[in-house]
């Protein structure tokens, strides 16, 4: 349980986003404007995150559909 909330409050930067998903930073905002990849949110005037949580079910969709033959 512990474990849940401290992923669900983490956010985690570009990098890392892209280290994770093996989606390059033109491919991550492309998949953001066509509604398919979780949108980042601000951080700072220069800097923006993504939600952990988010990343990691979007990570389990994408498995579950490949798993189907479906992506």
């Amino acid at each position: 349980m512990a474990q849940q909330i401290r992923e669900a409050l983490a956010i985690i930067r570009r990098k890392q986003v892209e280290a994770r998903t093996g989606l390059s930073r033109s491919t991550i905002y492309q998949r953001m404007s066509e509604g398919t990849f979780p949108k980042n949110i601000s951080l700072g005037p220069r800097a923006v995150g993504w939600i952990e949580s988010e990343i990691s079910q979007w990570l389990t969709t994408q498995i579950q559909l490949s798993r189907k033959g479906v992506a």
